[in-house]
């Protein structure tokens, strides 16, 4: 990748410059990545001792759980040693990597989503024809396809943007290296990358979405045919927790992400952009599982056989 650059290092400004709140938010954010460690790792590691949940739907849960990992990892503890210590400065090449590994995983989870959607639309819609539908190869493709799309994209949109030429401020008004943030710096044309970054994340957004409301608005209507009283409990069952990750995580998005950078509010981004790199991954193992009969199920066999062995 070529570049022009002059500029060797970042300076991200983070989220306040007021020494007060300082050490509040690094307790906040802690406490963010510590249940997003133990919500994220706890559901794989449960996923993968419980045969009872050797299924597709937590085949994918597994997998949203480690990318709520990865690409909160990309971001969180940057952000803590900041606070903590005060340094800002961050180094180009350190830049560009947090922006591929936080754009590459937060693209395959926008991938996961609607893969997760098509899965309840199968068990649902066409509960006879699930476990030839959802077979393993089937899964494995649809992650596998998660990742690389993912990371294809992050290649392309990182390297769109550190093709560019940074001659003047190196100051990022944003507390990780974010596209739009680093974008902006920029002192050559940009306004081809910005329309890379537009379609892409727009074609990313629209289809993902596209796939989840066909999918759950099939699952409603086949619900709705079944003339039991319970129908719609058992819609809102289905489908609340997936609809209040999906709004929280793609409000965020498409916020941040479907307009040009120069008509971004950075203070208004970096409170956007605290939803979806640190809310999001600690919310997903709650919303996803933690309410589901089998992962408690699963975590009481553990937490028995620990007294146990202990015992």
């Amino acid at each position: 990748m070529e570049n022009s650059t002059e500029v060797s290092e970042f300076i991200l400004l983070g989220l306040t410059d007021d020494p007060e709140l300082q050490v509040p938010l690094f307790i906040m954010f802690a406490v963010l990545y510590l249940i997003t460690l133990i919500g994220n790792l706890g559901i794989m590691v449960l996923i993968l001792l419980d045969s009872r949940l050797h299924t597709p739907m937590y085949f994918f849960l597994s997998n949203l759980s480690l990318v709520d990992l990865c690409y909160s990892s990309a971001v969180t503890p940057r952000v803590m040693a900041g606070l903590l210590l005060g340094d800002k400065a961050i180094s180009y090449n350190a830049c560009a990597a947090q922006m591929f590994f936080f754009a590459a995983f937060a693209t395959v989870e926008n991938c996961l989503l609607p893969s997760m959607a098509y899965d309840r639309y199968v068990a649902v819609c066409k509960p006879l024809h699930y476990t030839t539908t959802m077979t393993t190869g089937v899964c494995a493709s649809l992650a596998m396809g998660s990742y690389v799309l993912g990371f294809l994209f992050a290649s392309i949109d990182t390297g769109d943007t550190f093709s560019l030429s940074f001659c003047e401020s190196n100051v990022v008004h944003h507390f990780f290296c974010d596209i739009p943030a680093v974008m902006v710096l920029s002192c050559s044309d940009r306004h081809v990358r910005e329309l890379v970054l537009l379609y892409a994340a727009s074609f990313n957004i629209c289809i993902a979405i596209l796939v989840i409301f066909i999918s759950y608005i099939s699952i409603f209507i086949t619900i709705l045919k079944m003339h039991s009283s319970s129908g719609y409990q058992k819609a809102l069952s289905t489908c609340a927790s997936h609809f209040t990750a999906v709004s929280i995580f793609y409000g965020t998005v498409t916020f941040m992400y479907s307009q040009p950078s120069s008509s971004h509010s950075m203070d208004t981004d970096k409170i956007a952009s605290v939803f979806y790199t640190m809310v999001i991954p600690m919310l997903n193992p709650l919303v996803y599982s933690l309410r589901n009969k089998e992962v408690k199920s699963a975590l009481r066999k553990v937490v028995l056989k620990a007294k146990l062995s202990l015992g």
